[in-house]
């Protein structure tokens, strides 16, 4: 320190950043709110009227947000408009690529899943570049049918099973990939076949697929005030989430969360992982159908009939489905320990078939948690919501970066 003066504490926020920040802050008060005035805004954000009203010109002109009708607030003075954030414009897409199906999400500003698209095929032992490809084709699709509604696709993320970084997969066993630059070669087919504004290619983005799917939970599923979950989906693998305080964990690599290989017996069935034993060789969906007397292959159609025998009564298959809960329960009780969440979310194949896993899965984490807040009253353990998927989680976390820069993301220069 020289001269006597204070010492510096950087550089101060030019204007420029603080209209994208003041731009970002009433954009989610209009999209957290869902319906607000600009009175609303300001009191929520705290700036004065006269500025937010500046920034939701602003907003409305770059397409963002809409305006209608009139709401009275009981209080003297003029009605205020009731602003909504756009039905149409920016919108993001999420390709879920998993062993036997790609589902394609649009999601629009408010999160609402605008374009669905799925399609089954067994990608085992699939070359990653046509596995990819065909997703990429199926993305397309699915933009050109968002096009039609007058959304304006922003970006892609992928969401993928396995260990995810940076775009790559750096191991999903039940795909067989290692090292497989998904972000890359998926970008390039996506590109091909939709060029973007301009020509400019979208941007693309990866995501473990139990992360997305947790996110989307959080976001849009049933879970009120709960903010520290554990978040299981159930697959060909079982893949795994951890959200505390409303964040996702994900480890010093970004690994975390992956419960579908702890090991339930280390002289148990081989996994593709290369380790024995693992949980989805246990609870995984192939193991289900295979100890409940059908084609372990069978995918999504096996399932329904796994649970159209389990509402029948079928003593099989009901018996395969609560020792699978039960071996879940034993290796989530260990999950519960550790982290102390409030809740444990089943998704993917576990969400219809919670009716039977949830008698040995409760039973194993009253006796095991040593908290002893887990009795099955407790109602701790519950399937994930229809809104908790991996491709809408993935397209919402698009939607998330328009939501904080949308000057970043304005198709008319006049913002």
């Amino acid at each position: 320190m020289t001269g006597g003066g204070p010492a510096s504490l950087g550089p101060k926020a030019d204007r420029d950043s603080v209209r994208r920040q003041n731009l970002s802050l009433v954009l989610r008060a209009v999209h957290d709110e869902g319906e607000v005035t600009r009175a609303g805004v300001a009191a929520r954000v705290g700036l004065t009227r006269a500025a937010v009203s500046s920034l939701v010109e602003q907003l409305l002109g770059g397409g963002f947000l809409t305006e209608s009708g009139k709401t009275f607030s009981g209080q003297a003075g003029r009605p205020g408009t009731v602003l909504k954030v756009a039905r149409t414009g920016p919108a993001g897409i999420g390709v879920e690529i998993n062993v036997d199906y790609v589902t394609v999400s649009v999601v629009d500003l408010a999160g609402t899943d605008r374009v669905r698209l799925t399609e089954h095929r067994d990608h085992r032992g699939a070359p990653p570049e046509d596995v990819l490809g065909h997703a990429a084709a199926v993305a397309a699709r699915a933009a050109r049918s968002a096009a039609e509604q007058a959304l304006r696709p922003v970006g892609v993320e992928l969401a993928l099973p396995g260990l995810v970084s940076v775009g790559t997969v750096r191991q999903a066993p039940n795909l067989g990939w290692t090292g497989v630059p998904a972000r890359e070669v998926f970008g390039r087919a996506f590109a091909a076949l939709e060029p973007g504004p301009g020509g400019q290619p979208l941007p693309v983005s990866a995501e473990n697929e139990a992360n997305a799917a947790a996110l989307a939970e959080l976001w849009f599923g049933g879970l009120g005030r709960v903010r520290d979950f554990l978040y299981l989906t159930g697959e060909i693998g079982v893949g795994g989430a951890v959200v505390l305080d409303g964040e996702l964990l994900r480890g010093a690599h970004g690994f975390a969360g992956e419960i579908g290989h702890t090991v339930v017996d280390p002289r148990g069935p081989a996994c593709r992982c290369g380790a024995r034993g693992c949980l989805e060789q246990y609870a995984g969906q192939s193991a289900l159908l295979r100890d409940a007397g059908l084609d372990g292959d069978a995918g999504a159609t096996g399932v329904e009939e796994l649970r159209r025998r389990a509402e029948a009564g079928d003593a099989r298959a009901v018996g395969a489905i609560e020792e699978a809960g039960a071996v879940l329960g034993r290796v989530l009780s260990g999950a519960v320990n550790l982290l102390d969440p409030e809740a444990v979310v089943l998704g993917g194949i576990y969400r219809e078939l919670t009716p039977w896993l949830a008698a040995g899965a409760d039973r194993e984490l009253a006796a095991r948690v040593v908290s002893g807040l887990w009795p099955p009253e407790a109602g701790r353990l519950r399937a994930s919501s229809l809104a908790g998927d991996a491709a809408r989680g993935a397209a919402s976390r698009v939607v998330r970066a328009v939501l904080a820069d949308p000057l970043k993301y304005a198709e008319h220069a006049t913002m």
